[in-house]
């Protein structure tokens, strides 16, 4: 006996040394938590300090940011699960069908991820805190839990808040609104690199953050995963249940479960006297949310919200007159965080038996969904599913009934090359179905973000969905290798892609000299269509082993050189023709500052850089001026209030630059400074009010149906079918059918001098939601159209074609815009 109390006390005194190893983030960060934001590389160290002082815990760097952050999650357990974690892994994922291991866990799987929008800056202070108090306070839960955490999934946001409020801040906090450190400058810390907003990309994945976090997130398919947030100062803590609307294919156990973890936080919320609110704002509809992904991926997903936001710094006076710090605020986010980790513990059994339910049951309204079109459009699409690690594979049907997209009804289509099939019979099948639904349903209209995104019309692919399996078989990608050809007259390539745009861009930045028709050409058995790219031998003799050059870019790209053999056509214009023109590299300007949406401002960049790899110049709306216009040959105007910064005067020269061969891209609420002036064609559309020969009556309202009143006059996010002319270099590369993503009810005129380029004649939405006193407007307006002044030219796009980087089928009108509308 006395040999055991000798064992059992020098174990606890070797346990008490080991812990006093680890330091809380107040000791080794050397101040106060919560009394000066911590910077990234400082939050990185702290987490390495952990991983060296405890065996609890163990680090995984899963990548880095486009300013080269570390991108890095935390795993945190007992010491017998850290040592056996791959193990754990596999069982877990085999409860999903996404692993073969025999051997089946009990553990539950909970994903913290912190610091999405790097200005809502508390909830990195707070996994630290969290961590600490994980591996200190509450190891008696570790047995049951696997916890991973993410302190920071946009450390390039979060640096960029962080440095600038260190730089601006009083040495004694400020708590007055109006003081400089609660007002951000223009390009403010929510965003990445890009300026995308990561909470609405985790489905589209376009950012390398999101990229390879996704990577890491399939390998784990957690049981839990919360996203920390904070909201406006004046809010109380939000925390789940969620709102309504839920997305139809949320199981009653996820929102059961999220009743159960809500009514945990209340508890110790009450205990502390906090404020907090549920059931409100916040729903599950959306698939691209770090809420809703994960519940789609079976998992129980939630948003926490903290008041705060970029507003707060380290403390700010509410209109309520109380004063919020950012101790107070990491410390209600550790607080949910930490009884999140508790109900899974306590329910870890639970958790793992409604997982394996949720990937067993396979009943769903269609079986298949079958796509065909363009190989490019074909193979973007397969890229997505790949990271999602959705499957697919080739029909061997000849023909396939079931709901056709691009009719909006029932029917059958007979398919050629190029078909893909997806089945939702696989472990990612209600993902599947989330993201191909034709129509959403929307069970109440209050609703936070978008209500429509099926893949078909975003990647522009004729589709069906059927209720029967149909017959596939694997399929090897057979991709064209291209060759160095012989007795070559011009190299061609087609152009319906967004990739033949990059292509085009690779081939200019070589000095290559590039052509294009503005009709159908037949010639040497190549059929050419407006807008294909020709690179003739004649006009590159200026480029050395230019036979080369070609191969390797071509290569580069994936895309066919097929070849003519002489410049005389058999149908259509010759290649000497005024219908062949060349395609010049332009002079770009992209505007941003005051005024201009930091998120198309964004989107134009990732565009610019990302997409094409091509070259521009950012310029302030500050310094917009005659002299710097005449410096470039195309000024991009990403969407934005332009009333300040387009005055009459600056319209007017702006105007004369463009009649000099200037051309303007004007994207979304940036027509409206057009649409205002009487010196561009563009009209605000106008309903004709009806004639009433009796008195009105004044209608009675409910004060608590306002907000539901309100939406009747609004598009969130809903898909239009527009009409395309294709003979237009604007519309080179489309059908004469597009789908358009519309985001608000701006509309205009059709253009009476100009071009009605895209337009949408009939006002029936193919899904998504938009509110009765809009749909008027919509019919019969412009989309997307252009109007020559003088030698140049402004192209109205009043959809936005990036928008998030996402709507694959827009981008090439983008780059018609750049490269084909002369």
């Amino acid at each position: 006996m006395r040999f055991q109390i000798i064992v059992a006390t020098l174990f606890l005194s070797l346990f008490s040394v080991f812990s006093q190893k680890i330091q809380s983030p107040s000791e080794f960060l050397e101040y106060p938590l919560g009394s000066q934001f911590t910077r990234h590389h400082q939050v990185v160290d702290y987490f390495k300090h952990l991983a060296e002082n405890s065996e609890n815990i163990t680090l995984e760097k899963y990548g880095q940011t486009y300013e080269r952050r570390k991108l890095q999650v935390a795993y945190i357990s007992s010491k017998n699960n850290i040592n056996n974690i791959e193990s754990i892994r596999k069982q877990h994922l085999t409860n999903a069908n996404l692993d073969n291991t025999n051997a089946l866990t009990d553990k539950a799987i909970v994903w913290l991820s912190y610091n999405v929008h790097g200005n809502e800056a508390s909830s990195t202070e707070a996994a630290m805190l969290t961590a600490y108090k994980l591996l200190t306070e509450k190891k008696a839960w570790l047995d049951n839990v696997i916890i991973i955490i993410d302190p920071c999934i946009n450390p390039d946001g979060r640096d960029r808040y962080v440095n600038w409020f260190n730089q601006v801040s009083n040495n004694k906090t400020n708590t007055n609104p109006l003081a400089l450190e609660h007002n951000e400058p223009w390009i403010q810390g929510r965003p990445n690199h890009y300026l995308f907003d990561l909470n609405r990309d985790w489905a589209w994945t376009t950012q390398i953050e999101s990229q390879q976090r996704i990577k890491l997130y399939n390998k784990w398919m957690p049981h839990i995963h919360v996203d920390f947030h904070e909201q406006y100062y004046n809010n109380p803590y939000y925390f789940a249940p969620a709102a309504e609307p839920f997305h139809e294919i949320i199981t009653e156990f996820q929102r059961d479960f999220q009743n159960e973890i809500g009514k945990n936080h209340a508890r110790y919320f009450d205990e502390n006297g906090w404020l907090y609110f549920t059931k409100e704002s916040f729903d599950l509809l959306y698939p691209s949310y770090g809420d809703t992904y994960p519940t789609f991926n079976g998992a129980i997903g939630m948003t926490y919200e903290q008041a705060g936001h970029g507003k707060a710094g380290l403390g700010i006076k509410t209109d309520e007159g109380d004063t919020i710090t950012l101790k107070d605020r990491l410390l209600h986010h550790t607080t949910t965080g930490l009884s999140t980790v508790e109900v899974a513990s306590k329910e870890a059994t639970k958790l793992n038996n409604e997982f394996k339910k949720y990937f067993s049951n396979n009943d769903y309204k269609y079986q298949s969904y079958v796509l065909q079109g363009n190989s490019d459009k074909i193979n973007a699409l397969k890229k997505l599913l790949d990271r999602h690690e959705i499957k697919y594979s080739t029909t061997t049907d000849k023909e396939v009934k079931g709901f056709i997209y691009r009719k909006n009804s029932n029917g059958k289509i007979n398919l050629a090359q190029n078909n893909l099939s997806i089945s939702t019979n696989q472990p990612k099948g209600k993902l599947v179905e989330v993201l191909f639904e034709p129509k959403t349903v929307i069970k109440d209209s209050l609703t936070y973000d978008i209500t429509s995104w099926s893949l078909p019309y975003a990647y522009g692919l004729d589709a069906v969905a059927t209720k029967k399996a149909v017959a596939t078989i694997s399929k090897e990608e057979n991709i064209s290798v291209p060759t160095i050809k012989k007795q070559v007259y011009a190299y061609v390539f087609d152009w319906n892609h967004i990739t033949d745009a990059a292509l085009l861009t690779d081939l200019l930045q070589h000095k290559i000299r590039v052509r294009t028709t503005s009709k159908t050409i037949e010639n040497s058995d190549q059929k050419l269509l407006p807008g294909s790219l020709i690179v003739r031998q004649g006009d590159n003799k200026h480029i050395q082993n230019f036979d080369t050059l070609i191969y390797e870019i071509s290569k580069k790209h994936h895309k066919v050189n097929n070849h003519i053999t002489t410049g005389l056509s058999t149908k259509g214009p010759d290649l000497g023709s005024y219908s062949v023109t060349e395609i010049k590299n332009s002079n770009i300007a992209v505007l941003g500052g005051k005024g201009i949406s930091t998120l198309s401002y964004g989107e134009v960049r990732y565009f610019l850089e990302q997409d094409l790899n091509y070259t521009y110049s950012a310029i302030q709306t500050s310094d917009l001026s005659t002299k710097l216009l005449s410096k470039f040959d195309v000024i991009i105007l990403p969407s934005g209030n332009y009333t300040s910064i387009l005055n009459n005067e600056k319209l007017k020269a702006l105007k004369s630059w463009i009649s000099q061969g200037g051309k303007v891209i004007s994207i979304g609420n940036a027509n409206q400074v057009f649409a205002k002036s009487k010196d561009f064609s563009l009209t605000t559309k106008q309903l004709k009010k009806k004639k009433d020969s009796s008195k009105a009556a004044i209608e009675k309202k409910v004060y608590a149906e306002t907000e539901r009143e309100q939406i009747k006059e609004l598009i969130t996010g809903a898909i239009f079918k527009t009409q395309v002319d294709n003979t237009h270099p604007l519309g080179f590369g489309y059908s004469n059918e597009y789908f358009t993503l519309k985001l608000g009810t701006n509309t205009y005129d059709f253009l009476k001098s100009g071009n009605n380029i895209v337009t949408l004649d009939d006002n029936s939405v193919i899904s998504g939601f938009a509110g009765s006193k809009t749909l008027e407007k919509q019919q019969n307006s412009l989309i997307f159209g252009t109007e020559e002044i003088g030698n140049g030219a402004i192209i109205y796009l009043v959809d936005n074609p990036l928008f998030r980087g996402f709507w694959d089928n827009g981008k090439l009108f983008f780059a018609n815009s750049l490269f084909m509308v002369k």
